[in-house]
């Protein structure tokens, strides 16, 4: 029988209806254990056990999913024993779907679906049934529960998670290496039939990969795959249910396979010989050139190491391994000297650095090659015979002397001469000169070595025929020291000597000094230049001396300061000497020898006195006569001002004058038109009685009528001045008053002087008697002023 007999057979029995689906599943049974005993049954305890009566009971329905007839699906019956079949009874489904899903015949009992059903959506429905009597609605069963399983048929095909799959194997891997593993997935029932029982199998990749039909692993299939020569794949995986049988459902995914490296190749010079060319000025360090071995392989199977192993120039050059371009870079390890060697031959290995153990019968992972370097001539700078020269000198040779000779060469095979210079950066003075043919530098000027013992020059070498190339040398020039300088006091010493000192008391330790540098270190002596009555020097052999008093007791009054010539020499040859005058000032002392003044000017001030109390006591004499002159002299200022000095102004004295003259008539004194006349009054007279600071505009005031009265006038002149912001504030009183008309006599008084106070002189007012003593002393009595003053 064959496999589409057997299928055919099977879905004609699944769609027949057997027994067991519908009647003995869906009839009521009757009770097999009997329905009554006729009375009770006694237990063991004696009570009696009553047996209830069995409702139907029945298994799963079973439905067939994707039903594709136009009819509702028929699922099964439901029927109890109740049932007379006159219609008195009602069947009620209840759970899932029921009354949309699945719907049921109240009289009959039969159950349909309404609609096609995925298994894979659900696989199985719970519902309830119950029997009621449609007259009483009251229940005639007891209701229970059963299950609607939903049987499945091949409707899903496999899928895979992914649709492309990347993966890699290393190259040259055996046949079988494990690649990667894919799964596909079935939605259909793996627990009914060969639903999703899936097998795969590969549509693209062979014969380079396979796949285990079971487990979807993906191997490799060919041995020795390279690399070098493919390095992508791309393989088609097929995933069919059924078993792979005819008729069931398949489906496919691509897996991208990359063969990863091995270092299964070694590198490889694509030369066995490499020229390059250096000059022969090229410093050390610089980079002439580069190697580089091929490698097939990639990443650290290509890294490749650089050495020389062989050659004449192995301690002329030194390769390095550049990482990042695997290349060996060639560089200059001494100087060169193309007239010295002008061809060097090296042997450069590259060797891979990650050897793979499995691949050493490919070969020796590692390659020579031979690197031949010619050095080029390039015209160089004049080469001196030291790389710097050190010359001593005395200080005191004669000018044009040679201190010494620098020598420089051409190392060009063309031997030019050479030329001397100094570079005067370096010698801004000009203390030395070279000679330019055979560089032998000599003196233009006094050295001295206290002024600068070293002297550093730069000698410039060039050649004649190119004077370009150029090379400096050091010269050092040490002055060595000449016995020149005579020894002096090491400081300024301030020498004091008490009035109370006894003979041989020490008053002063001396030192000395001296520029120059003997090479058995400085000696002095010190002595006095003549035989002193008063001090003596007594040296202390260790370049100091000490200063003694010969005698007990001096005076300041009689002197007060001594002069002691001290002479200095040195040791050295020419011996060289100087005097150095000592100033020893006679002071005053305490019992313990502490100075306290050595003035002779200190005698008249009290004991215990110091220098800036007595600046302050001269500061606060001077501020006390500053203050007195100015005091004095602000007093005078004031009695020089005069008492009256405006006739429009009368103070709160009175001042009485015998009225000698015609009375009302006499206007001589006081120009009564004034009054009458105010338009008379000169704008911008000012008042005399004070001294201006400022000088304001005076007010014109409004002329008063011809007829005003004296009364009104003398009442708006007050008020004016009373109001006028340019008025001091004195308590006076302004008065205006009759004289008189026409008087014959002509007034005694001043007031109507024809001229100004300023122009006139009131002396003979003294020559008038004792009765004009008081005009006198007004008018006249300036030289009285000073006098009292």
């Amino acid at each position: 029988m064959t496999i589409q007999q057997v299928l055919l057979l099977l879905l004609l029995w699944m769609w027949l209806p057997h027994p067991c689906h519908t009647e003995m599943l869906f009839r009521r049974t009757p009770d097999l254990r009997p329905k009554s005993f006729g009375g009770r049954a006694s237990g063991n305890d004696g009570k009696a056990i009553h047996r209830q009566k069995r409702g139907w009971m029945w298994n799963q329905f079973f439905l067939l999913e994707e039903y594709t007839g136009s009819d509702y699906q028929y699922v099964g019956k439901l029927h109890s024993d109740q049932d007379k079949g006159d219609g008195s009874l009602k069947y009620i489904l209840s759970g899932d779907g029921a009354g949309t899903l699945f719907i049921i015949d109240e009289k009959t009992g039969d159950i349909h679906a309404t609609r096609r059903i995925d298994r894979e959506e659900k696989a199985f429905y719970t519902l309830r049934a119950q029997a009621i009597n449609r007259r009483t609605l009251r229940p005639v069963e007891p209701e229970s529960e059963f299950v609607i399983k939903i049987h499945d048929i091949n409707d899903n095909e496999p899928t895979f998670p992914e649709e492309v799959y990347t993966a890699s194997v290393p190259e040259m891997s055996v046949v079988g290496t494990s690649v990667v593993q894919v799964t596909a997935n079935d939605a259909d029932d793996p627990s009914y039939g060969n639903s999703a029982r899936i097998i795969y199998s590969i549509l693209q990749g062979q014969p380079y990969f396979s796949v285990e039909p079971e487990t979807g692993i993906i191997r490799t299939a060919l041995p020795n795959m390279n690399r070098e020569n493919r390095e992508q794949y791309q393989v088609v995986i097929q995933a069919k249910d059924m078993g792979g049988q005819m008729g069931g459902l398949s489906g496919t995914t691509t897996v991208n396979i990359t063969l990863t490296d091995v270092n299964d190749n070694p590198p490889r010079f694509p030369q066995s010989t490499v020229h390059l060319r250096v000059p022969e000025s090229s410093p050390v360090g610089t980079a002439i050139g580069s190697v580089k071995a091929t490698d097939a392989d990639t990443g650290k199977n290509a890294e490749v190491e650089y050495r020389i192993i062989d050659g004449d120039g192995t301690d002329m050059f030194d390769i390095v391994t550049q990482k990042d371009t695997q290349e060996g870079i060639i560089t200059v390890r001494k100087p060169l000297d193309y007239e010295t060697r002008r061809l060097y031959t090296l042997k450069v290995e590259a060797e891979n650095t990650h050897v793979d153990p499995r691949f050493y019968y490919l070969g020796p992972f590692k390659d020579t090659t031979i690197v031949k370097i010619s050095v080029e001539d390039v015209d160089e700078p004049p080469i001196f015979s030291r790389s710097s020269y050190l010359f001593e000198v005395h200080e005191d040779i004669e000018l044009g002397t040679i201190i010494g000779t620098v020598m420089a060469r051409d190392p060009d095979s063309a031997s030019s001469p050479i030329r001397f210079s100094l570079d005067r950066h370096t010698d801004l003075d000009r203390i030395f000169n070279i000679h330019s043919g055979n560089g032998s530098i000599y003196t233009s000027k006094p050295l001295d070595r206290e002024i600068s013992q070293w002297h550093n020059l730069s000698v410039i070498a060039s050649e004649i025929n190119n004077p370009k190339d150029t090379t400096r040398v050091p010269v050092y020039v040490r002055i060595l020291d000449v016995n020149d300088n005579a020894p002096q006091f090491a400081v300024f010493y301030d020498t004091f000597v008490c009035e109370n000192a006894r003979a041989g008391q020490l008053i002063q330790t001396i030192s000395a000094v001296d520029k120059d540098d003997p090479l058995g270190g400085q000696k002095f002596f010190f002595s006095l230049a003549a035989v002193n009555p008063n001090f003596t020097v007594q040296d202390n052999e260790d370049n100091t001396a000490r200063i003694l008093t010969r005698r007990n007791g001096f005076s300041r009054h009689e002197i007060s300061t001594y002069l002691l010539p001290v002479v200095i020499s040195d040791n050295d040859y020419p011996i060289q000497s100087s005097t150095g005058t000592l100033t020893i000032r006679v002071c005053a002392c305490d019992s313990r020898g502490n100075m306290q003044s050595c003035s002779a000017e200190a005698l008249l001030l009290p004991a215990g006195l110091s220098t800036g109390a007595l600046v302050a006591i001269l500061l606060c004499i001077i501020i006390l006569l500053v203050i007195v002159v100015l005091f004095a002299a602000l007093k005078r200022q004031r009695k020089k001002e005069p008492l009256i000095l405006s006739k429009e102004d009368i103070r709160d004295n009175i001042v009485s004058y015998n009225d000698e003259g015609g009375g009302e008539e006499d206007t001589q004194a006081f120009d009564i038109g004034t009054l009458r006349n105010p338009a008379a009054i000169e704008d911008k007279k000012l008042r005399r009685d004070i001294i201006p600071e400022t000088l304001f505009v005076p007010r014109r005031t409004p002329s008063a009528p011809d007829n005003t009265d004296v009364r009104d006038f003398i009442n708006q002149r007050l008020k004016e001045h009373d109001t006028d912001p340019s008025a001091p504030p004195y308590d006076s009183l302004a008065t205006y008053a009759y004289e008189g008309n026409d008087s014959i006599a002509e007034s005694l008084s001043s007031l109507e002087s024809g001229t100004t106070e300023g122009d006139q002189n009131y002396d003979y007012l003294r020559e008038w008697g004792p009765r004009f003593n008081k005009l006198a002393e007004m008018y006249g009595g300036g030289e009285s002023d000073k006098d009292a003053s």
